[in-house]
């Protein structure tokens, strides 16, 4: 496996994970009937922001990821990022090295921390992913996410200070 940036045609090959994921309602706080081209552009964002791959040795697309300063201004020495890796590649280390990158990226880009905004306390793989990387759980939402089978559940602000 290796992480390359995302083209635009890299696109065709995350969506079909993307939908499935944001449809599940499980773990992300984007609508669950996003259509296609609101989830490109939410997800492949522009410059200064970046969006990388990761492929097998054949091309196949396993997992992608964001990252992008979490605020404006004052705030923009923080970064943020988004991980999705398709169901059939998950629990063989994609989400890891996605997220092992961006703190390469962050670090590389003069961040002085990476911030996630909103991870599911259910989201227990995840949470125990970022911990093990040096995140912290710097608060919980009560009942802040929606989870569609187990209801109202706590939302995790994560942070690392690089």
């Amino acid at each position: 496996m290796h992480i390359r940036e995302a083209t635009d045609a890299d696109w065709a090959s995350i969506w079909p994970f993307f939908h499935e994921i944001t449809a599940a309602g499980e773990t992300f706080t984007y609508p669950t009937d996003v259509d296609e081209p609101t989830g490109r552009a939410m997800w492949m964002v522009r410059a200064p922001g970046h969006v990388v791959v990761a492929v097998d040795d054949d091309g196949t697309v396993l997992g992608t990821a964001n990252m992008y300063a979490n605020k404006m201004g004052p705030g923009a020495h923080i970064a943020s990022g988004s991980f999705m890796v398709a169901a059939e590649y998950s629990g063989h280390g994609v989400g890891r090295a996605l997220c092992t990158y961006l703190l390469a990226w962050a670090r590389e880009h003069g961040f002085r921390g990476v911030q996630f905004n909103a991870v599911a306390a259910s989201n227990t793989r995840a949470v125990k992913l970022y911990e093990s990387l040096g995140f912290e759980v710097m608060t919980t939402i009560p009942e802040g996410f929606r989870h569609p089978t187990l209801g109202y559940v706590g939302l995790h602000i994560m942070y690392v200070r690089l």
